[in-house]
């Protein structure tokens, strides 16, 4: 299964929009969440009242009005009092609204906060597959815009959409009731007008807005990539070849946003035309009214208000409208993600693994992750409980797979792997990587303390156990050197420490982690001759007593297996302990020659220098 793009996730359509907008439904209206309902039914009894409390006030205004339009005005104190109603009215509609926002804000920011956990697990439930394909800085944009976009569609979807509809609804019925359907049809007429060309043209500005995200997004993966790739940008000295790399995307974004801020000035002037013409239409008629006696000065007044008063948040909605265009697209983005189906998932009921001795048994292992390019072919092989099986080869015999496999990033193609005769595929993932601990040749750590680091293996473990796991890796006392000591922080991808010393780490972790099973993945390849020797004797202390895979580049450091397999093309070569490997003087042995054939000329090569030094000297004392 190919991952979508996240920078592109295809277009889709409005069926997709309203589903987008049924799965924020849910989360506004979520389930037995009665104290969160609860806001949802007050919240939209506040709004009507802040609507009905909003139609009320122009009222209020054409009364005052005609009031101090009658000769005894001065000498009444109804005018007075009507101005003052006037006041209150505006002053408990707005009020209205700041009570119903806050009732509802914890509604909103829960709907949001699950959603984006959502996204969040659902990213992490995906396949490696997936992970490997994925570009990280398109992806946090994907979720940052999305999330953006959740609580845009939120407030004004509930808090400008809605009370607009049922504005329009009341100033219309109140228009038709007081003076004339005409009133109500050419109010209503412009309305439709309106919306009309705010929608058409809105969905034609559309195509601008994904050509700025698509281009935003990939300006962002390309920065994102760019920047944790620091140190090999300066080795090659590719800083402007970055930069033009970054700014291709920039520049589509520049020119998709120049077209849609063009597009937007074309959509205001429409809309304030016609707004505009709506207006002088109805005044005229209201005009007309006055003059021929059949509305009064106030009612003059009272139409210019509800039109002005229905005519802002109308306005207001034409922004809305492309802006919640804009969110939906972001949030169709993001909510793609979720369409993207976990190509490892738990079968329905499966239990936990229950780990006993630690058996493991590959039993007729095939696996590609390509139909066109196998990589393990017909693999059986057994680790007893408590035994230390290596797997040896040359590069792309499908070492590593074999460890993925036995974590499950991904499934055989046939066969079976099983620990203790439970097959991996019927048990729970979570359960079965929580038996297996695993010691990796890339230790990349997270950008936080040495503490934070070690004890992610097991993140209630006290202070004194991620101590002790830091004393069984040999790194305590380093650690204890520093300035700061456990809280000392180790950087983007733990760049502030030495290979070594992030492979302690990651013992430390795998320790304080204490599995059934451990997997050492070419765990000290990457290091100098006298760390992995150091390294290896803590290894060799972690795996005491354990069940344990050593996937191994150097020979020299599984010599004391109980079995070493040896990998050729896929396929299970040679096996047998070191000794009787090398008697059969086959690949392994070959393999062996060479090792240390190479180990021996770069013992030379570092001697050499000296011998040369030493003889320079002579000649000097001669």
């Amino acid at each position: 299964m190919s991952p979508p793009d996240t920078g592109s996730v295809p277009r889709l359509g409005t069926s997709r929009s309203w589903a987008v907008i049924g799965i924020l439904a849910r989360h506004l209206w979520p389930k037995g969440e009665w104290g969160l309902r609860s806001r949802v039914i007050v919240a939209m009894v506040l709004l009507v009242l802040a609507k009905v409390t909003n139609v009320y006030v122009p009222l209020l205004y054409k009364q005052a009005v005609d009031a101090l339009g009658t000769p005894a005005a001065q000498a009444v104190a109804a005018p007075i009092a009507l101005i003052l109603a006037y006041g209150v009215a505006r002053v408990l509609a707005q009020a209205f609204g700041e009570v119903r926002d806050a009732v509802f804000a914890p509604v909103s920011q829960r709907a949001i906060r699950n959603l984006a956990l959502e996204v969040f697990r659902h990213l992490h439930a995906l396949a490696l597959r997936f992970q490997l394909e994925r570009q990280t800085g398109g992806l946090s944009r994907v979720i940052e815009r999305g999330t953006q976009g959740m609580e845009f569609l939120i407030r004004f979807t509930t808090f400008n959409i809605l009370p607009t509809l049922i504005e329009i609804i009341l100033v219309g019925g109140i228009l038709w009731a007081l003076y004339d359907w005409r009133f109500t049809a050419v109010t209503l007429g412009v309305i439709a007008a309106y919306i009309a060309f705010s929608v058409t043209l809105s969905e034609w500005r559309i195509k601008f807005v994904r050509r700025m995200n698509d281009a935003d997004t990939d300006a962002n993966a390309k920065a994102i990539d760019s920047l944790l790739n620091y140190e090999t940008v300066k080795y090659f000295g590719n800083e402007a070849h970055e930069a033009r790399r970054f700014d291709v995307g920039r520049r589509r974004y520049e020119t998709a946003a120049i077209r849609s801020s063009r597009t937007l000035s074309l959509l205001n002037v429409g809309q304030g035309s016609i707004i505009a013409a709506g207006l002088v239409a109805v005044m005229a008629m209201a005009g007309q009214g006055v003059v021929q006696g059949t509305m009064t000065l106030g009612d003059f007044v009272a139409v210019n208000a509800f039109l002005i008063q229905l005519y802002m948040p109308l306005n207001m909605l034409g922004f809305a409208y492309r802006e919640i265009r804009s969110a939906l697209v972001n949030m169709e983005k993001m909510f793609g993600l979720l369409d993207v189906e976990a190509e490892i998932a738990d079968r329905p009921g499966a239990p936990e693994l229950a780990v006993t001795g630690g058996e493991i048994v590959f039993d007729h292992v095939d696996f590609h992750y390509d139909k066109a390019r196998p990589i393990l072919h017909d693999v059986s092989f057994r680790v007893s409980p408590g035994a230390t099986v290596a797997i040896v080869g040359s590069s792309g015999a499908g070492k590593s797979t074999v460890s993925r496999i036995l974590f499950r990033f991904y499934d055989v193609a046939s066969g079976s792997v099983k620990i203790d005769g439970q097959d991996i595929r019927d048990v729970q993932q979570a359960s079965l990587r929580r038996a297996i601990g695993v010691v990796p040749q890339d230790t990349v750590l997270f950008n936080d303390t040495i503490y934070y680091n070690i004890a992610y293996g097991r993140p209630d473990a006290s202070r004194e156990e991620v101590e002790q796991a830091a004393r069984v890796a040999r790194i305590h006392d380093f650690i204890m050197t520093l300035p700061q000591g456990y809280e000392a922080t180790v950087g983007e991808r733990g760049l502030k420490l030495s290979g070594g010393e992030k492979q302690r780490v990651a013992i430390a972790r795998t320790v304080l982690k204490n599995p059934r099973i451990l997997l050492f993945d070419e765990a000290t390849s990457a290091l100098d001759t006298r760390t992995e020797q150091e390294i290896q004797r803590s290894l060799e202390d972690v795996s005491r007593g354990r069940t344990t895979v050593v996937i191994a580049h150097r020979l020299s450091t599984i010599i004391n297996a109980d079995e070493i397999i040896v990998l050729d093309r896929g396929r299970i070569a040679e096996r047998g302990r070191h000794g009787d490997l090398l008697a059969r003087d086959g690949l392994y042995a070959d393999m062996w020659r060479r090792q240390q054939e190479a180990a021996a000329e770069a013992e030379r090569k570092v001697e050499e220098p000296a011998s040369l030094r030493a003889e320079g000297h002579l000649r000097v004392a001669e």
